[in-house]
C-alpha cells in the first residue's frame, strides 16, 4: 500500500479488498493509509455504500466542496444552508441531501430508489414516495423550477453550461 500511497495524491480514497480476514493485517493496511478494509467475501450493496461513504468524507476534507453553485442557489456543504439570491432558505436535513445529490449528478436522472438507497441507506422501510413529498416542499420553499420530473423514472437538475 505504501508504494501504491506514493503513486497517489494523499487524498485519493482507498478500499482494500482481499481474503486476508487476520485481524494484523487488517491493522497494517490501514495504518499505511487504507481509508477502508472489505475481506471477501462482501456483498455489493455494503461495498457500494462503503465507497460512498469514503467518497463523502474524501469530499468532506476538501476546500474545493465547500459550497455547490446552480445558476442563482447556493448551497453551503458545510453550513447545512441553501441561499438564493442571497436569501438563506430553510430546509430540512432530507430536503438539504435530496437537493445536495442532484446538483451533484447534474444532468443525470436519479430515481427514488437511487435516493432513498443513497440517503436512507437501509433505515427506510417505507413508501418510495417519500422522496416525492421532499422533491415537492423544496420546490415550494425555494420557489424553484430547477428540479425536473422524469414521469415513471425519477428526478433531474439539467447540467448547468
Amino acid at each position: 500500500l505504501s508504494e501504491l500511497r506514493g503513486n497517489f495524491s494523499s487524498d485519493v480514497p482507498v478500499i482494500i479488498l482481499s481474503a486476508k480476514i487476520a485481524l494484523t493485517d487488517k491493522v497494517s493496511l490501514l495504518k499505511m493509509g487504507a481509508d477502508d478494509y472489505i475481506t471477501k467475501p462482501f456483498s455489493m450493496p455494503i461495498l457500494l455504500r462503503k465507497i460512498a461513504a469514503v467518497l463523502r468524507r474524501s469530499n468532506r476534507n476538501s476546500d474545493d466542496n465547500v459550497s455547490i453553485h446552480y445558476k442563482d442557489l447556493i448551497l453551503d456543504l458545510d453550513g447545512y444552508k441553501v441561499y438564493i439570491k442571497n436569501i438563506e432558505y430553510d430546509l430540512t436535513q432530507r430536503e438539504f441531501e435530496v437537493l445536495r445529490e442532484l446538483l451533484y449528478h447534474q444532468g443525470k436522472v436519479l430515481s427514488r430508489q437511487y435516493i432513498l438507497n443513497t440517503l436512507w441507506k437501509y433505515d427506510f422501510y417505507g413508501d418510495e414516495r417519500v422522496v416525492d413529498t421532499h422533491i415537492k416542499n423544496l420546490r415550494k420553499k425555494l420557489n424553484i423550477d430547477y428540479i425536473e420530473t422524469i414521469r415513471g423514472v425519477g428526478y433531474k437538475i439539467e447540467k448547468e453550461m
